[in-house]
């Protein structure tokens, strides 16, 4: 069973900068098979449902929600068994709780969230104006 724990959330304030990290282990495996798995980050802002921001899959393409184009980046680190969201030019909007989530669906997506079997317990994220 994989776990997910994020952190690097926090409060900043617009046209900041911060970089989410979501490490993973996996129970009852000497050797993590981490590399196998699609991996995304999702967010839930109050009074809106939990939306895609990014997905990188196994070979590491990546894909991302209009509304942080060019100013996210989704990254993954084989060996240390961790997933990253860079995040720039942050505005109010971005405001929200970020959770990390993995599938061993062959399929990274955004929109559907109910692929993915494993997630983190979340940070948030705080931008002011």
């Amino acid at each position: 069973q994989l776990q997910l724990v994020e952190s690097g959330g926090g409060s900043v304030q617009a046209g900041g900068s911060l970089r989410l990290s979501c490490l993973t282990s996996e129970r009852g495996y000497i050797y993590t098979r981490y590399s196998m798995y699609c991996l995304a980050w999702f967010r839930h802002a109050p009074g809106k449902e939990r939306a895609g921001v990014a997905t990188i899959d196994k070979d590491g393409s990546t894909l991302y929600a209009d509304s942080v184009n060019g100013r996210f980046t989704i990254s993954r680190d084989n060996v240390k068994n961790t997933l990253y969201l860079q995040m720039s030019s942050l505005n109010p909007e971005d405001t929200a709780m970020y959770y990390c989530a993995a599938t061993r669906a062959a399929i990274c997506q955004l929109l559907n969230r109910s692929i993915y079997t494993y997630w983190g317990q979340g940070t948030q994220v705080t931008v002011s104006s």
